[in-house]
């Protein structure tokens, strides 16, 4: 079997991202290339800098303008349904993810059971014979206590039904979704396309995982996926891919578990020695234990811990120096400013401050203020 070095892979997963180092100008259409690219594009709501899926793809694309997403979704370029979370996904597998909405159609992704259907026919009927429409187009009783989100009914039956697939993501309306009917939306070629056993959305997805990330242990697939099993369960379904000539497995000379690549990548490659903030909800990043065995580095999200028990701050990009994950910047967007505020940046164990390194970070900080669209950024 072929073994390569830590060095070699890092560079490989790193090339494979296929980060933008320099001031980039994109349109809608690069997005929508990037979201296919990358298999799917993790959503959050947070913006403390900016949502999540605006610094993924801005990372990758540069600056796209405004309000891309929401017209790719309303073109049916892409989609939005749950995948690694609530993710972007292109439109090519919505026949893939039928699966899933089969598996969730008596449950949320959280769990959450499936009861109040006299709500969902209400919800169905106002969208049927008004259009796309917010959760907010619907009066509610209020926050229930207990619930996660203290969701009102009619946002609890709007979420069944999209996990469902009962509803689909016409667009967004700032960050808030806009839900219509399947038919109104997605194309009937895609509509209509049968739901794939389970053990061809498992191999599809798994080998979309592997398309998009590069390399991924059978663990890391898993995680990728949310499917149960671990590396256990994802051994039958990258033995079947491995046998239909779609990916291969390569051993690290670290000892540590098999790596799961596309069948004719080149397990190494040139990065230049730039550097690129990333989302703390990056795809490169979801895989913890894996940054942390090929980087060196333990990915922390600390946005859901009280003030006094962070670390590194609030909202925190890692700073991707080459191949290297150098440094943590806790950054904040003041919108009413336009100014990209560096409320700290705290260097890894071991890395030396150099003048090239500082003008990289500066750079780095430029391109995503550039993206972000703010005027200035402050230190």
């Amino acid at each position: 079997m072929e073994t390569v070095s830590l060095t070699q892979l890092r560079r490989y997963v790193v090339a494979h991202q296929g980060f933008a180092t320099r001031p980039r100008t994109s349109r809608k259409d690069d997005v929508a290339a990037a979201v296919r690219r990358l298999g799917c594009v993790q959503l959050d709501s947070i913006s403390a800098v900016d949502r999540a899926h605006r610094l993924t793809l801005g990372s990758r694309v540069g600056r796209y303008p405004a309000g891309s997403v929401s017209r790719l979704l309303a073109e049916a370029k892409i989609f939005e349904y749950w995948a690694h979370e609530a993710c972007l996904l292109p439109i090519e597998d919505y026949p893939l993810f039928k699966r899933r909405m089969e598996e969730l159609s008596d449950r949320h992704w959280w769990g959450r059971k499936r009861q109040d259907r006299e709500t969902e026919a209400h919800v169905l009927e106002a969208i049927r014979e008004q259009g796309a429409l917010p959760s907010r187009a619907f009066e509610g009783k209020g926050p229930m206590p207990g619930e996660m989100w203290n969701w009102k009914p009619a946002k609890r039956a709007l979420e069944h039904l999209f996990a469902a697939g009962e509803v689909v993501i016409a667009g967004r309306n700032g960050f808030q979704r806009l839900y219509d009917l399947p038919e109104r939306v997605i194309p009937r070629r895609y509509l209509d396309a049968p739901a794939p056993s389970e053990d061809a959305f498992r191999r599809g997805y798994a080998l979309r995982a592997v398309q998009g990330r590069g390399a991924l242990t059978e663990a890391g697939i898993a995680e990728h996926c949310r499917l149960p099993g671990g590396a256990g369960g994802m051994r039958p379904v990258v033995d079947r891919l491995e046998a239909d000539g779609e990916v291969r497995r390569v051993a690290v000379a670290d000892g540590g578990p098999l790596v799961v690549v596309p069948a004719g990548a080149e397990v190494d490659g040139s990065v230049p020695q730039a550097g690129v903030l990333l989302s703390p909800f990056d795809n490169m990043l979801w895989d913890r234990p894996f940054v942390e065995r090929v980087f060196g580095f333990r990915h922390v999200i600390e946005v859901y811990k009280r003030e006094h028990e962070r670390v590194y701050g609030y909202y925190v990009l890692p700073f991707l120096y080459g191949d290297r994950l150098v440094g943590r910047a806790d950054l904040k967007t003041d919108r009413k400013e336009s100014v990209l505020r560096v409320k700290a940046f705290h260097l890894e164990p071991g890395v030396r401050r150099s003048r090239a390194l500082a003008e990289a970070f500066d750079r780095a900080l430029l391109r995503l203020g550039r993206g972000i669209g703010v005027e200035r950024i402050e230190h």
